[in-house]
């Protein structure tokens, strides 16, 4: 495939890094679909971009909704549309530990993107490019070590990533998770599951030639990143759009294009 037919779906693309990576997706040439919950400033946005040359188009998603899913699947469909990157950007940092910001941060950063993948999985170009944005505070050693030995595991299936991570959140409900080897963060729980999820798409998918990769941008000056962040939002998102490229890497985890441990 050629950077100029290439179409390229970016989820949480309506400010930070997500947006940055619609932007230079665009320059490259590529068909940018630009999806956010918010359809009025992706709309806005997607003639930002297209002022300056970029073919952008946007989407409606909530990736918390499996109607949006299905919507924005559907629509795919209609328009029959292949893509050829999906990047599952969209992703929260809450404030506070308990029970409820375990279970909405994980719905969120590795439930939603699992549902936006699954949905779209039919609509994957063969040698498609799958980008998990994730971050390197999901490095495993954040975790006891039998939950490493468990999330590292080559045949960890689906469903026991899933049992494993809805525990989780049973475990903070009950107040016993340190005990059990997880840290006191739902974000770096979910980023960690993110990367498990990378490993086992790209296992699942290798029979259709479509390439699934983890990527941690760095620590960037967004919303969620704060003021004092080492790099800028163009930086992180290079980073990103590295990972679209085609090449042979697939269940990898990488920053700048280089990879890290998991």
């Amino acid at each position: 495939m050629t950077n100029a037919a290439r179409t390229a779906l970016v989820t949480g693309a309506s400010r930070g890094l997500g947006l940055e990576v619609c932007r230079q997706l665009a320059r490259r040439g590529d068909h940018v679909l630009l999806a956010a919950r918010d359809l009025a400033r992706a709309e806005a946005l997607a003639a930002e971009l297209a002022a300056d040359g970029g073919h952008v188009t946007p989407y409606a998603l909530d990736v918390t909704s499996d109607a949006s899913v299905r919507a924005l699947a559907d629509r795919i469909a209609r328009e029959g549309i292949a893509l050829d990157v999906l990047v599952a950007n969209a992703g929260v940092a809450l404030d506070g530990f308990d029970a409820d910001v375990a279970r909405e941060t994980l719905d969120v950063n590795t439930f939603g993107a699992a549902r936006v993948i699954d949905a779209l999985t039919p609509h994957l170009a063969r040698g498609a490019a799958v980008v998990l944005v994730s971050s390197g505070m999901g490095e495993l050693s954040c975790l006891g070590p039998a939950l490493r030995r468990e999330l590292s595991r080559e045949d960890l299936t689906r469903a026991e990533l899933d049992a494993l991570l809805r525990g989780f959140v049973d475990a903070v409900a009950r107040g016993d998770h340190t005990r059990q080897g997880w840290p006191s963060s739902a974000y770096r729980v979910s980023k960690a599951g993110m990367n498990a999820l990378a490993r086992i798409l790209a296992r699942d998918l290798a029979s259709r030639d479509v390439r699934v990769n983890a990527v941690c941008p760095g620590w960037v000056r967004t919303d969620m990143g704060g003021t004092h962040a080492s790099r800028d939002v163009e930086e992180g998102a290079r980073s990103i759009v590295w990972a679209t490229t085609p090449g042979a890497h697939t269940g990898g985890f990488f920053r700048d294009g280089v990879a890290i441990p998991f």
